[in-house]
């Protein structure tokens, strides 16, 4: 992966602000567009989900992920070259009482302003998609594979 390659991955992670999460529920899969933040380490995403959305269901401790990040289309480009990011993972859950959830508050707040009321409600609730692996998509016929030996090299660039 050259340098540019390891640029747009970082961009489009750090640039775009929405995933299109897939998850398993009662063995179907279920999608659902959620707002994320990034873990600092860049190995992992935060969102948070309310637990009446059926996408909620599969957000189960060790359950498997799968999610699209992209860059906006536009009418006059081909969408197939619209540069995107395949990401796969498992989910862990961040109860109130885990160290680990007020950094995920932390770095949701920041990014979103309306995260601070949604996680007052009662039925929101913090997750930590950690990622293992993915596809970075730069255009028909241009995919590379990704490890986390990526994700720790644009964490550290």
């Amino acid at each position: 992966m050259t340098p540019e390659d390891l640029s747009r991955l970082r961009d489009i992670l750090v640039g775009q602000r929405l995933i299109a999460l897939a998850v398993v529920v009662d063995r179907e899969p279920v999608i659902g567009l959620l707002p994320y933040a990034l873990e600092k380490s860049m190995t992992a995403l935060y969102v948070q989900a309310s637990r009446l959305a059926r996408h909620s269901h599969g957000l189960v401790a060790g359950g498997p992920w799968s999610g699209v990040i992209h860059v906006p289309d536009s009418l006059e480009g081909d969408p197939m070259a619209v540069p995107r990011l395949v990401l796969e993972g498992v989910v862990d859950p961040l109860t109130p009482e885990r160290p680990e959830a007020e950094p995920a508050a932390r770095a949701l707040r920041g990014r979103f302003a309306s995260t601070a009321m949604t996680l007052s409600l009662g039925d929101f609730s913090l997750y930590r998609l950690e990622i293992r692996g993915g596809r970075l998509i730069l255009g028909f016929g241009r995919a590379l594979n990704l490890s986390l030996h990526h994700f720790d090299e644009i964490a550290t660039s």
